[in-house]
């Protein structure tokens, strides 16, 4: 096991001759390790490079997680650096475990050692080991934005701050921004005009919301790096040792990073001075192979991988600049770009690089692919949103039938809002759908309950997660008794759990007094289970978690509940259980701290299961990262891509158009681009305009479809797809600088005009058999090729005389037998 006072053969010199390693751009060796087969040269080179500072440019689907393995790997398997030496940073929980197992893959335990997690993680271990120096106990809580907010919550009505416009939301929007900018309430209050009441009233409540989490021995998520860069700064010793110990630092995603996380990045990789180097040496850290001629220890080096392109988190606070001023910001950079694309056609790609060129400040680059052109990309305008819907569908089900997976196809859009048409017409069309997101497991307020019972016996200083207990399940305390607690700790000094273990000074009442005390006295005698020396033996968290639920009663409660909701609540608490126990097998040496920690770090998104056979809808945002088969990509309009909100931000249509390029990179085969002519916004039909990215993308690299029926453009004599060439407005769309020429305005009346969207009815034990003629309202005369699935799910397969192959829902659809 290596430790952070590794000894002193460090391998920074022994590169055997076996493998060919680039110094400074030059090649040694005379034989190719295997981790450099399948590789093209950029990608070669950026596994070999070694230096200060490398920047790699990664384009969509360029194969950069791949680099970044065989980096690491090249760097162990030349003996370059102990995998101890290695810090390797992603931003999810899923991408820094698919590193871990690819690195393991190919070097089997000797990667064991590595650091390979995310930003925070990182973070809350050097702040657990170092938290002393920090101020902090070693077993503080992690709040996330949940937590942030009941805290605002109180500390908001106490203030009467509502009065002033705050709430949770947007307090907590602001602190976490000022945070990720390694701002506090005191830096904030010097710039801020302290003679509007507003701010007045917000820094006293950023100085509250520090004041508390202290208190309660807490940090949120964006506490974790900025404290982290604190100590670094304030205690340079510490900031020593990390400097020393690792010694290759790789970033990934690196467009996406804040400034917390840039400032973390260069504290981390800031050299050692020959008088703190020589301090090391003589309390017995060695660093004599790692001296320089100053006598100091250079910076570690550098390796960061990402693309400006698919910079689109700046509502997070992610600072484009980090990444095209990182040759500035470390001097040395050598820049290697990956344009050979091996997930897209090439029609597809040339779409994409005509779109975003048009962003200033970026790296140029064009994605290519050996591949070949593919299918061209499939535009269509539509009258409707629900027009629009109606032709997702069908092509959804033309793909199917070609033998595409409905796993394979995704549906993407720029707000949530969009999805209401999309799954009107995917439930009437039988298409099986799932909008990715919802609550996620450990956001269950069921979860949470149980979580916040370990939290109390981990953390005795949490009052946010006794809160949440005290009365969870009921116990009859009111909130007038909570707020009694609350007041008796604070006027006695005494923190929130000892004012429950003194609350029959209270003359709160024999019944509420004892309801307390027996909370009191089961969080006491939990945390005696994790003495080292009890005697009956130290509990594991399974244990302790079985011991509490039964106990308190929470778990019993809801199995007895009469309400199915409940049951299913159960069932999450019992898979909350189910994870305790594989965490004990997994981590026989770790404890509650270590578990709780692993929960809150774990990533917010990203549990997609690709196998589950449907469709997925999802917002663009949430598009980053994945890819399909076939891509949908729905509302291509003004004042949705861009959204209309972005028109007057600084950057705003850049970052847009960098979600526009996003979007259309996911895509592998197939690619549609579809806008409506009118769409329905808060009640009020608009008239829709084409977004100005599409006219950004070469005519000859779609195909334009328009919608069917009666209601084309100039009395129905003319095709209504925008960039279709008719008489007088000329084809395709305006060239840059020239005035675009638009189609006129639908007429309010059309013959179709609102046939896609019709109705749909109760048809109840209506039943149908193959050769069965029937009519559809929107769709005409038809004829029953087959029948699946049973009860309300029951499919009717129809081949319609003029409007071609339908699926309907039998139960919705609006049909007869004729």
């Amino acid at each position: 096991m290596t430790t952070l006072f590794d000894p002193d053969h460090t391998p920074a010199r022994q590169v055997p001759s076996m493998v060919p390693i680039i110094l400074d751009g030059q090649a040694s060796g005379d034989r190719e390790s295997p981790l450099l087969e399948g590789l093209n040269p950029q990608q070669r080179e950026a596994v070999l490079y070694r230096g200060p500072a490398l920047l790699i440019i990664a384009g969509a689907g360029s194969g950069k997680t791949s680099v970044l393995t065989r980096r690491i790997a090249s760097l162990l398997e030349s003996r370059e650096a102990w995998p101890s030496q290695i810090l390797a940073i992603t931003f999810t929980n899923k991408a820094a475990a698919e590193m871990r197992e690819r690195v393991r893959a190919i070097l089997g335990q000797g990667a064991d050692g590595m650091w390979i997690s995310t930003f925070h993680s990182s973070c809350v271990r050097i702040l657990r080991r170092e938290a002393e120096s920090a101020g902090l106990s070693a077993t503080f809580s992690i709040y996330d934005s949940a937590d942030s907010k009941v805290t605002l919550k109180r500390i908001i009505k106490a203030l009467d701050a509502d009065t002033l416009g705050f709430t949770p939301g947007n307090a907590s929007a602001k602190i976490s921004k000022l945070k990720n900018e390694l701002a506090d309430a005191d830096s904030y209050a010097r710039n801020a005009n302290m003679s509007d009441p507003q701010e007045v009233m917000f820094v006293e409540i950023f100085r509250q919301y520090t004041h508390r989490l202290r208190a309660a021995n807490a940090l949120d998520f964006d506490d974790l790096i900025g404290e982290t860069v604190y100590l670094f700064r304030a205690f340079p010793k510490v900031a020593a040792l990390y400097r020393r110990r690792f010694r290759h630092i790789l970033v990934d995603e690196y467009q996406d990073t804040n400034h917390a996380q840039y400032s973390l990045v260069r504290e981390l990789t800031r050299p050692v001075e020959a008088d703190l180097a020589e301090e090391m040496e003589a309390t017995g850290v060695h660093v004599r192979n790692l001296r320089d001629a100053t006598g100091g220890i250079p910076g570690a080096s550098l390796t960061v991988v990402g693309d400006s392109d698919q910079s689109i988190y700046a509502f997070r606070g992610a600072d484009t600049r980090n990444i095209s001023e990182f040759e500035r910001d470390f001097p040395g950079t050598r820049v290697i770009l990956l344009e050979q694309n091996y997930r897209s056609t090439q029609n597809i790609l040339s779409a994409a690089n005509a779109v975003i060129v048009h962003n200033f400040d970026r790296k140029d680059k064009k994605l290519w692919s050996a591949g070949g052109d593919g299918e061209k990309i499939v535009g269509y305008t539509a009258y409707s949103g629900h027009d629009e819907a109606q032709f997702v569908s069908d092509e959804i089900e033309v793909l199917h039938r070609a033998g595409m997976a409905y796993r394979d196809m995704a549906v993407f859009y720029r707000t949530n809002a969009q999805t209401r048409a999309l799954e009107e017409i995917l439930v009437r069309s039988a298409v099986p759908y799932r909008v990715v997101g919802g609550t996620k497991f450990y956001e269950r307020a069921e979860i949470k309950d149980a979580l916040a019972y370990l939290i109390s016996v981990a953390n005795p200083n949490d009052e946010l997660a006794l809160r949440r207990i005290l009365n969870t399940p009921k116990r009859g305390i009111g909130p007038a008794t909570e707020t009694a607690l609350a007041g008796f700790a604070e006027a006695n000094q005494i923190s929130f759990r000892q004012a429950m273990r003194d609350s029959a000074s209270l003359g709160l009442g024999p019944k509420v007094t004892g309801a307390i005390l027996k909370l009191a006295t089961l969080l006491d005698e939990a945390a005696l289970r994790l003495v080292p020396d009890n005697p009956a033996g130290t509990a594991n968290v399974s244990e302790l978690l079985t011991f509490l639920l039964d106990g308190s009663g929470l778990l019993t409660l809801l199995r007895n509940s009469r309400d199915p909701q409940d049951e299913a609540r159960a069932e999450n608490i019992e898979e909350l259980v189910a994870q305790t126990k594989d965490f004990n097998k997994e981590n026989p040496d770790s404890g509650l701290v270590d578990f709780l920690t692993q929960v809150s770090l774990v990533a917010a998104a990203d549990d997609l299961d690709d196998a589950s056979g449907t469709v997925s809808l999802m917002t663009l945002h949430t598009a980053k990262g994945l890819e399909y088969e076939a891509v949908f990509l729905t509302g291509v309009e003004e004042g949705l891509l861009p959204h209309q909100m972005s028109a007057n931000e600084p950057g705003g249509p850049a970052e847009e158009r960098r979600l526009f390029y996003v979007g259309i990179t996911r895509a592998r085969q197939r690619l549609y681009l579809s806008l409506a002519m009118t769409r329905a916004q808060f009640g009020d039909i608009n008239v829709a305009m084409p977004s100005r990215y599409l006219q950004e993308i070469p005519a000859d690299l779609i195909d334009w479809k328009q919608s069917p029926g009666m209601a084309n453009s100039r009395g129905g004599t003319q095709p209504r797809a925008l960039n279709a060439r008719r008489d007088g407005f000329g084809g395709g769309f305006a060239k840059r600088g020239e005035v675009q020429a638009l189609p006129p305005a639908p007429k309010k009346k059309t013959e179709w005009a609102s046939r896609v969207p019709s109705q749909v009815r109760d048809n109840g034990d209506l039943t149908f058999e193959a050769g069965d003629r029937i009519r559809h309202v929107d769709f005409g005369d038809g004829r029953v090729n087959q029948v699946t699935g049973d009860g309300t799910k029951r499919i009717a397969h129809v081949q319609f005389d003029t409007a071609g192959a339908k699926k309907l829902l039998i139960k919705i659809a609006p049909i007869e037998k004729i």
